[in-house]
């Protein structure tokens, strides 16, 4: 029987460290970054992943300094203005979540042109986190009627830190969690494929108790109860 699709969920984390373990700028370890995208963007769809969030820029990323932030703007505006062709090619349909009313025109110019390029493509639903804070989203839902959510079912953080970081709080409620050493722009294909096969060897309960435990407690309930 064929597995349903995957929705893993990816913390980008380690672009600066690995540049400066290199000597060499910040932005360098985002554009190093950019490049490891594309390589696990292609691979998802192969490891029957139908829809990979990625965590590009935080809400709390507007305290790093001012030239960083604007290069990552200009970075992230370069990467879906040149990949969405690309991703239109390969199936994969591209969607920006987060707040939107900070960023640059320029960037909200590149989310347009991505999404509406790829708006038909069905081989992979590809998110990007912008501007994005789970927190904010769950009081807006709260303030609001809640609305429907993609639940995570693997989520991977790369970088050596174990922590969430306001990333998708109320969707991986049950994801199984991944903390890899790796710096996001060492991770590789061959990473995701182990993560998703540490995914598969998991049991996943969501609060239940597996078959074979379940039929042995009612057994001896059933021999207390006699």
């Amino acid at each position: 029987m064929k597995q349903s699709t995957l929705h893993a969920a990816i913390i980008m984390d380690g672009n600066g460290r690995w540049a400066a373990r290199r000597g060499q700028l910040r932005l360098e370890g985002h554009r190093a970054g950019a490049e490891t995208l594309r390589s696990i963007v292609e691979a998802a769809p192969r490891l029957n992943i139908g829809v990979l969030t990625v965590y590009a820029f935080s809400a709390d990323n507007w305290k790093r300094p001012q030239e960083e932030v604007e290069a990552l703007m200009f970075l992230l505006a370069c990467y879906l203005e040149k990949e969405s062709g690309r991703l239109r090619d390969a199936g994969v349909r591209t969607s920006v979540i987060g707040r939107r009313d900070r960023l640059p025109p320029s960037l909200l110019a590149a989310i347009d042109l991505a999404e509406t390029r790829t708006q038909h493509a069905e081989r992979l639903h590809f998110r990007l986190a912008i501007d994005y804070s789970a927190r904010a989203a769950i009081l807006e839902a709260a303030a609001n009627e809640l609305q429907s959510s993609l639940p995570v079912d693997l989520l991977i953080r790369t970088g050596g830190e174990q922590r969430l970081s306001d990333f998708l709080l109320w969707e991986s409620a049950y994801a199984e969690l991944i903390f890899s050493p790796r710096m996001w722009p060492d991770f590789t294909p061959s990473d995701l494929r182990a993560a998703v096969n540490e995914f598969y060897r998991r049991e996943r309960r969501f609060g239940a108790v597996p078959e074979p435990v379940l039929a042995s407690h009612l057994a001896a309930a059933e021999r207390w109860l006699r």
